[in-house]
């Protein structure tokens, strides 16, 4: 406990060094809290050290605590079953102000966060200084005089100095709505068959009352775009540089429709007709009769058997149609007959992998370059973003169980069954499809000592899932403006923070 004295002296902002009491008990319990008593201490010597008025003692005072306060949080997760815990965290070019920045980072570590996401890539947006802006999204700091300004430059240092590691979180398909509307990327959009853009589906939605439309703001890429791929490539570079302790790679997956649409169940209701999706999909096919089969399946949806007569017609030399994942027939063997209804049901099986196969693919260009600099990478998926759904599958068509095990794995746990039973059940499904090497850390949506939305507080989510899934060692918490809404709201419009 700080004496009255240390008090005294922290009010004033004229704390000698050596006053600084030791911070090997600030933190305790399997979460790594801070005591009331190092909280205070802490925001004592911050309001020091950050007065108009704050001497040099006071400012060195406030580093010297917290460097003792890291290394303290360091050894509590040394010795908790819970090695990680992050938080997911938004900033605002109100961050810029010494005092948010470093009241937000403190209100991390005093909650035992050792670890912080920092959205770097979002809703068409880039963590980036202006001044070295050479991306298609614009930078989250555009004001006129802070074209310098390098937030996440920033936060990197001042988290460091902390104890946390500090991620790069990246949308990584969904591009945000500017990306959709610059006439020079039309061509990298995903869309469906009817030719509409993940935004051009929402204003449709917009229109009918009886549809919940969640979001309004997202424009997902075609994972097949050679444009979109390096247009995700050159915001990261720059990212990079500044040598990130890891990046997380969200919205690895298609836009989720609403609704019945939810489950798709018809080729045109897949996002596989953006130019290069579709040019890819058709050269899925290694025979005439094949393509000319894909192309009228995938104009239609459906076959015919006029389609099949007249396919038939036109490539006589061909005994049957071919494409990826039909092997071709030894030339002694007996025609496959020309079945329509098995013909379709192929093509839509084909029509699924190639989706699945996009993500995959985009996956692969946007670690390459995080991996190759030996920086950790991760994936952060929904559990049921995978399932086939009787005839049809859940429309983010989310391959993460093909996700590879060198990248961490994120799964977003946010069932909201008033208990924590369907919440690990969806963790025990990742770690049973999950290779041993391959580190899953949940994502919960809660918060500390109170139910949020049908879910028990965060610590009932953490132990219940390490209680069937002890292999579980680390978690993150979706999100900070959700902890902490009044100081959200003040960092959003420039307000002076309460301590």
């Amino acid at each position: 406990m700080i004496s009255s004295r240390a008090a005294l002296y922290f009010l004033l902002g004229t704390v000698p060094l050596g006053m600084v009491p030791p911070a090997a008990q600030a933190f305790e319990g399997d979460f790594c809290q801070a005591t009331p008593a190092a909280i205070a201490q802490k925001n004592q010597a911050r309001q020091a050290a950050l007065a108009s008025q704050a001497t040099p003692e006071a400012r060195a005072a406030y580093e010297a605590l917290l460097r003792q306060q890291a290394i303290a949080l360091q050894e509590c997760r040394r010795q908790s079953p819970i090695r990680r815990q992050a938080i997911w965290l938004r900033l605002h070019s109100c961050d810029l102000r010494p005092d948010n920045l470093e009241l937000v980072l403190d209100r991390i570590v005093d909650r035992g966060y050792n670890h912080v996401y920092v959205e770097t890539i979002f809703d068409g947006r880039v963590l980036l200084p202006q001044a070295e802006n050479q991306t298609v999204w614009r930078s989250v700091i555009d004001t006129p005089g802070l074209e310098q300004a390098d937030l996440w430059q920033r936060v990197l240092e001042r988290g460091r100095r902390r104890g946390l590691r500090v991620y790069g979180w990246v949308h990584t398909l969904n591009f945000g709505f500017a990306y959709g509307q610059r006439p020079d990327r039309r061509e990298a959009i995903a869309r469906n068959g009817k030719g509409q853009s993940t935004i051009e589906v929402l204003e449709e939605q917009r229109r009918n009352p009886d549809t919940p439309v969640l979001t309004t703001d997202q424009t997902f890429a075609d994972p097949y775009s050679e444009q979109a791929r390096n247009d995700l490539l050159q915001a990261l570079r720059p990212l990079l540089q500044r040598r990130p302790d890891g990046v997380l790679f969200d919205y690895v997956r298609y836009k989720r429709s609403v609704g019945s649409a939810s489950v798709v169940s018809n080729v045109r209701s897949l996002w596989v007709y953006g130019s290069s999706s579709q040019a890819a999909l058709l050269d899925r096919a290694t025979n005439g009769s094949g393509r000319e089969l894909l192309q009228r399946f995938l104009r239609q949806g459906f076959l015919t058997d006029n389609d099949l007569r007249q396919v038939r017609q036109a490539f006589p030399k061909e005994r049957e149609p071919l494409w990826q994942g039909r092997p071709t027939p030894p030339p002694t063997a007996k025609p496959r007959p020309w079945n329509r209804i098995s013909l379709s049901t192929q093509l839509w099986q084909l029509a699924i992998s190639h989706a699945f196969r996009g993500v995959l693919e985009f996956v692969a260009t946007a670690t390459a370059p995080v991996q190759q600099q030996g920086i950790p990478a991760g994936v952060v998926f929904f559990p049921e973003g995978n399932r086939a759904i009787n005839s049809g599958w859940d429309s983010r068509l989310q391959p993460w169980n093909q996700f590879p095990s060198t990248l961490e794995w994120h799964p977003m746990v946010y069932a909201a069954c008033g208990q924590v039973d369907c919440i690990a059940a969806q963790v025990t499904t990742v770690v049973a499809a999950a290779a041993e090497q391959t580190a899953v850390l949940p994502v919960l949506i809660g918060r500390w000592g109170e139910r949020f939305e049908n879910r028990p507080p965060l610590e009932a989510q953490m132990r219940g899932i390490r209680a069937v899934a002890p292999r579980v060692t680390g978690f993150s918490h979706f999100a900070f403006n959700w902890q902490e809404p009044e100081l959200e709201r003040s960092r959003r419009t420039c307000s002076p923070p309460r301590s």
